[in-house]
């Protein structure tokens, strides 16, 4: 009997599910495009190996990074706006191995200004979120995508009209190397520490003043306040989540709810900073958002 494997490949981690007659019937992860000690092909051989030693896999379907150009095969990017179908016909398709590859294309788009935005991924998500949820292909909405590039897309009856991303990820990434936080302790406070400080830098965010002055007050905090490493970790990351939020909203404000689609901590932090600038947020399933895009990316027809 057939299998597909199906996967998501970001610059932080790799998924992957075994999937037979349209059942999941293992999962793997592996590293990030971003982390790889060896050369993309090796490392999903690897991680594919004792699947594709039963000779039973027909069709391996990927999104991400994996298209990215340097990285797998390079799948190009469809211009928004695009629906589905747009995005199903651009797919770049190729063998890895004996085995049919098919790989999704990102998006790309230019701002009023004529500023250019790619992603690639977060579209397979975005498009499996409307498979899911048939009220998302009608009217408009708005949708975050938080991550290492947080992406803020627009959508109009189902088709992504825009978006704009944010590297916040990768800037608090960044952050926890600098001289601005201290290594952490461990204790039974911890996490109690950096969600005191999440909230606190959540609330600076606030005024809307920018954000580069505000960084420092994580330093200075511990030097000065006996703000514990714990809280700084937790007061730059609210800052910087909260800096986000703030901008695209002075830019436009939603009408209704927003949609938050990812890891669920990270998703939790993002209605944090959405409800204290008087905004609703509602969470989506992102393990299950990628893995209907990718279903939809996998589908013949």
């Amino acid at each position: 009997m057939a299998m597909h494997i199906l996967g998501d490949w970001g610059s932080t981690r790799l998924r992957l599910w075994l999937v037979n007659q349209g059942e999941v019937e293992e999962r793997a992860d592996g590293p990030g495009i971003g982390a790889l000690q060896q050369s993309p092909a090796a490392t999903l051989g690897t991680i594919m190996a004792p699947w594709l030693a039963t000779g039973r896999v027909q069709r391996i379907v990927l999104c991400g990074m994996a298209g990215a150009r340097g990285a797998l095969h390079e799948a190009g990017y469809v211009d928004c706006p695009a629906g589905v179908d747009d995005w199903r016909s651009g797919a770049a398709h190729t063998m890895f191995g004996s085995v049919a590859l098919r790989i999704g294309a990102g998006l790309a788009c230019r701002s009023a200004a004529g500023v250019a935005d790619v992603m690639r991924g977060e579209e397979t998500q975005m498009f499996g979120a409307i498979a899911l949820d048939a009220a998302l292909s009608q009217g408009r909405h708005r949708i975050i995508l938080p991550g290492t590039h947080s992406k803020w897309i627009e959508l109009a009856d189902g088709r992504i009209t825009g978006f704009r991303t944010f590297p916040t990820g990768e800037l608090f990434a960044l952050l926890q190397r600098s001289s601005l936080l201290a290594p952490p302790r461990t204790g039974a406070s911890q996490a109690q520490a950096e969600n005191t400080g999440f909230a606190a830098g959540i609330a600076r965010a606030q005024d809307g003043s920018g954000l580069l002055g505000k960084l420092f007050e994580a330093r200075a905090g511990q030097l000065r306040d006996g703000r514990s490493p714990e809280w700084a970790e937790g007061f730059v990351s609210g800052l910087i989540i909260g800096s986000e939020v703030n901008e695209m909203l002075r830019i436009n404000s939603p009408h209704g709810a927003v949609t938050i689609i990812g890891d669920p901590r990270l998703a939790a932090r993002y209605e944090a900073a959405l409800n204290g600038s008087g905004v609703q947020g509602q969470r989506g399933d992102g393990d299950g958002c990628v893995l209907a895009g990718l279903r939809l990316l996998d589908a013949d027809d």
